[in-house]
């Protein structure tokens, strides 16, 4: 890439440094990929010959005299702010469809007046907090009571994934996928080798952070094959499959010096399943019936 473009992604690092200094408290910014900024630093400082992704996330934005919030959804492409300018949407439940679409189309209104080449995330920011309460106070929406938000908050949901990839190898990888489900209290499993397989249960909001966090942009053969849901009541851990979360590494077949003919044993793979209850996503996961 041009000397121009690292340009531009040095001055999006330094953009986000101020964003998060205007916004520290956690959750008031999500980043879409929580390695995205970690990515560009890296492509930077020539650690990384891949083009990084672009950097893409939401910032909670509150107006606290009127107690309106929207979210700005923001997406920067790489020649951003020298080339091109930032894709933005701001959200709010407080608005209907047309007070939302009018209220878009004038924030993107008036970061096209604006001089081109200067970062503009904050300005878009001040925008939306000076003008979404105007519209906010035309919305036929009714405000959702207070007990609803509460009802909302306290629900707990029982989440497991199956995850499948075409090949699971890297040591760094395994390490990240170990550590993810350690800090994010989640059981399941992965299973190493060609194929891999990744299973996680726990809270909701944790299997899709988990989710969020192993996938990046050279990970191309990786899918998430089937979820299961249910409502918990504070019981998350008697809907547990799996004690602990685990690396499995059965006897692979082929040469063990070629990497393209290292492939686990799926009978034993399936044995494992049916040990716990999870027999009937062999063929979710690989097209086939299974059979010891």
């Amino acid at each position: 890439m041009s000397g121009s473009i690292k340009e531009c992604l040095e001055l999006q690092l330094s953009e986000m440094e101020m964003l998060f200094s205007m916004f520290p408290r956690k959750g008031e910014i999500n980043l879409e990929d929580a390695n995205a900024v970690l990515y560009v630093r890296r492509y930077l400082d020539d650690i990384r010959e891949a083009v990084p992704p672009k950097i893409e996330f939401s910032i909670s934005v509150e107006v606290e005299k009127d107690k309106v919030r929207a979210d700005l959804h923001v997406s920067l492409p790489h020649d951003y702010p020298h080339g091109a300018g930032p894709q933005l949407f701001a959200r709010s439940a407080a608005l209907d469809r047309e007070l939302q679409k009018q209220l878009n189309e004038n924030l993107t209104s008036h970061i096209h007046s604006l001089h081109g080449g200067e970062l503009c995330i904050s300005t878009a920011i001040q925008w939306l907090q000076d003008n979404v309460s105007s519209y906010v106070q035309k919305s036929k929406l009714p405000t959702p009571p207070a007990l609803k938000s509460q009802e909302a908050k306290s629900r707990t949901v029982f989440h497991r994934m199956w995850i499948y990839s075409h090949h699971i190898y890297r040591q760094e990888l395994r390490k990240k996928i170990l550590e993810c489900a350690k800090r994010l209290n989640l059981t399941g499993f992965c299973l190493t080798g060609k194929p891999g397989v990744i299973c996680v249960e726990g809270l909701k909001e944790q299997c899709e952070e988990f989710w969020r966090d192993i996938r990046y942009p050279n990970w191309k053969h990786i899918s998430c094959k089937h979820t299961e849901s249910v409502e918990a009541d504070g019981k998350v851990e008697e809907l547990c499959l799996f004690p602990a979360f685990e690396e499995l590494m059965f006897e692979a077949h082929g040469d063990y010096g070629l990497r393209n003919d290292y492939h686990m044993d799926l009978g034993q793979f399936l044995e494992y399943l049916k040990q716990h209850q999870s027999e009937h996503i062999f063929q979710i996961l690989f097209g086939v019936e299974g059979k010891i």
